[in-house]
């Protein structure tokens, strides 16, 4: 709630026809990498130094520029300045926002696939595909809104679920995801799409990163990757890749 009426306010300080209001048009590609306390504080000196240069006998460029730039800044939450030396106040987010640094297992591999990135982003991001080569999994329904529950096999004939929300999504580009309060397990992801070296298709890159919780069943959860996680992600992205190139996979036990 808090970055939407920043971001309603922010967009009534630029005005329709604002060159920084146009160029926030491109801000959901754009990482955010500034506090919600320095939005509102950009978006206060901002909207102060536009007035200022907009309404005075004759135009003050220099604050109208400077005003504009902070407004936008406030809006996108994005600064190009400080993604230009490295820094970010906007705290934690993606895989970090539901599971801290340093806690939970971290498991990262990546395939070539000989296909388009679009085409292997479309068939992700509709994450009831997920199942057909991820074999821990059983269900991913989507529940809309950028929500989805998923269901996944455990030992013993036990299974887990939980709720998930998709907190970055860039067609052909990135999709990520974290689990909700309440999920069985604490979880997070990511799946990258890149354009490999040479023209030899995409290089599909999953960051996975999970928490199971105390007790029996959370160390039925810790088994939902095998023995080996890296080697159980590894093998579903091979089925990942057999099935985009060639069509089609076999899931032995299914």
């Amino acid at each position: 709630m808090p970055s939407t009426l920043l971001n309603v306010a922010a967009k009534s300080a630029l005005g329709p026809d604002s060159t920084a209001r146009r160029a926030a048009g491109y801000a959901p590609h754009l990482p955010t990498n500034v506090s919600e306390a320095e939005r509102w504080l950009s978006l206060a000196v901002g909207g102060g130094l536009m007035t200022f240069g907009l309404t005075g006998r004759r135009t003050e460029w220099l604050s109208t520029a400077l005003g504009g730039f902070l407004l936008y800044r406030a809006l996108t939450g994005h600064c190009p300045v400080s993604q230009g030396i490295g820094i970010s106040t906007a705290g934690p987010a993606g895989e970090e926002a539901v599971i801290p640094a340093g806690a939970g297992c971290k498991v990262e591999q990546a395939v070539t696939i000989d296909k388009p990135a679009v085409d292997l982003y479309r068939f992700w991001r509709r994450f009831d595909n997920l199942p057909r080569f991820m074999t821990h999994l059983k269900e991913v329904r989507d529940l809309g809104g950028n929500r989805s529950h998923w269901v996944a096999d455990a030992p013993l004939g036990m299974s887990v679920e939980w709720d998930a929300e998709i907190i970055e999504d860039r067609p052909g580009e990135v999709i990520s995801w974290k689990s909700q309060d309440g999920a069985d397990v604490d979880t997070a992801g990511s799946v990258h799409f890149r354009a490999a070296p040479g023209g030899r298709g995409t290089e599909v890159r999953v960051t996975l990163k999970y928490r199971p919780p105390a007790g029996k069943l959370g160390s039925a959860v810790a088994k939902l990757f095998g023995k080996d996680p890296e080697c159980e992600v590894r093998e579903d992205l091979d089925r990942f890749k057999k099935l985009m190139e060639a069509g089609e996979i076999v899931i032995r036990g299914r």
